[in-house]
């Protein structure tokens, strides 16, 4: 399960800096003042409302980095690409890479959140030839939206807020990664085995998956960044925990490229980052590499 959330959710901070998501970073060789924000996939960006210093960043800030360039993957091209990456391969669905008493379970799972499971056929049409893991992005953050208490429209997510603020300021757009890479990371690396036992880890500890996402949505929007970590590092203790191989694929070996491409960036121009806030936490996180490069690191208030 643990591996599911880090997967889907990406967030946090290390060091005594919690109560903060958004930290200013100067010194060294960068052209003004930097900024950097953890963002959150399951948070309405109606909260930017309530981020001290985020007007501020925002007006100070010549260019904004996310993780990839949105409007890129808005492109035909890019958008078959990442399609095609969320679907099985030729030949397969569902019903060849589980069992029949899995494809049971996840058929019953999908009745639960939409009303009506994978053995109807016309769902199963529009789903049975997806990935594991792309359907279990789906069925979390309908599992989220079903039983959530806070405000979210998926079509006003944080992740995306910044670069349309960009674009409506005529501001230049970047990505710290590409789509290709993106798509290989989030959806090539992992066997489809290990995606199977990953969908079934959500199926069967329902309860739990929606305690944590709740947990980590509340510490979020609280701006909690240990409470965050803390939710994030949950275990099951059994093979639904994430390895620290999928660990370092997924977020400190991200972290680590980041931190090669961020110094030129923000030498070139005060840049506004905004990234999954659990790359801003711990050790190998962005707010103490940072720091270690020699810049000043500063929470905003």
């Amino acid at each position: 399960m643990k591996k599911t959330l880090t997967f889907i959710i990406a967030l946090l901070a290390a060091s005594s800096m919690n109560a903060q998501i958004l930290y200013k970073i100067t010194g060294k060789d960068a052209k003004g003042a930097s900024y950097i924000i953890g963002t959150y996939h399951l948070a309405d960006a109606s909260f930017t409302e309530k981020i001290p210093g985020l007007q501020t960043a925002l007006a100070e800030t010549e260019q904004v980095y996310g993780e990839v360039n949105m409007e890129n993957i808005m492109q035909p091209a890019s958008s078959q690409k990442m399609t095609a990456a969320m679907m099985l391969p030729e030949g397969q669905t569902l019903k060849t890479v589980l069992t029949p008493e899995q494809f049971g379970k996840v058929s019953a799972f999908a009745k639960e959140l939409m009303g009506v499971g994978l053995d109807n056929d016309m769902v199963f049409s529009q789903l049975g030839k997806m990935s594991p893991r792309a359907l279990a992005t789906q069925f979390t953050l309908l599992l989220f939206m079903k039983n959530s208490t806070t405000p979210f429209n998926p079509a006003n997510g944080l992740d995306n807020f910044f670069q349309m603020q960009a674009k409506q300021n005529n501001k230049p757009i970047g990505g710290l990664e590409t789509i290709d890479f993106q798509i290989e990371t989030l959806y090539k690396s992992t066997p489809i085995e290990r995606q199977v036992e990953e969908l079934i880890c959500l199926v069967d500890n329902k309860e739990y998956n929606l305690m944590m996402v709740q947990e980590i949505t509340k510490a979020f929007y609280a701006q909690d960044l240990q409470a965050i970590k803390k939710a994030a590092d949950e275990k099951l203790n059994n093979s639904c925990d994430s390895t620290p191989e999928e660990e370092e694929t997924l977020i400190y070996g991200r972290n680590d490229n980041w931190m090669k491409l961020m110094p030129s960036i923000m030498a070139e121009k005060p840049t506004f980052f905004a990234v999954g806030a659990l790359h801003l936490v711990g050790e190998r996180g962005m707010l103490a590499q940072l720091q270690k490069a020699g810049y000043t690191v500063t929470p905003c208030k």
